[in-house]
């Protein structure tokens, strides 16, 4: 009877070790990661290019242009989303994420 007792005292420490050493391994790969990745944030008023995301295959194959625009960065919100306006002024009628789109340099 003891002996069972200890035995599920050691289960317990035995999980709490192996959930402190989840925790130490996400942090070690978050920093990893972190390293690598390089934000992009954009002012307003800028022009930038938005990546085309095609749903149907296209005829044109590898000829189909990956990127579409210019557009200019109206304005700029938390998290990397953007609200994009054509050059003449009429806005997209949907937001986009900062990582679909890239700077466009005239």
């Amino acid at each position: 009877m003891q002996a069972r007792r200890d035995q599920l005292n050691l289960i317990d420490e035995k999980r709490l070790a192996v959930a402190c050493h989840g925790q130490l391994y996400r942090r070690r790969m978050k920093r990893a990661f972190d390293k690598k990745v390089h934000p992009r944030e954009f002012q307003e008023g800028e022009l930038v290019m938005k990546k085309i995301i095609t749903v149907q295959r296209d005829n044109r194959g590898k000829w189909m242009p990956n990127y579409e625009g210019p557009y200019v960065v109206k304005k700029a919100l938390p998290r990397g989303v953007l609200i994009l306006t054509k050059m003449d002024g009429e806005e997209l009628h949907l937001s986009v994420n900062s990582d679909t789109v890239k700077k466009f340099y005239a």
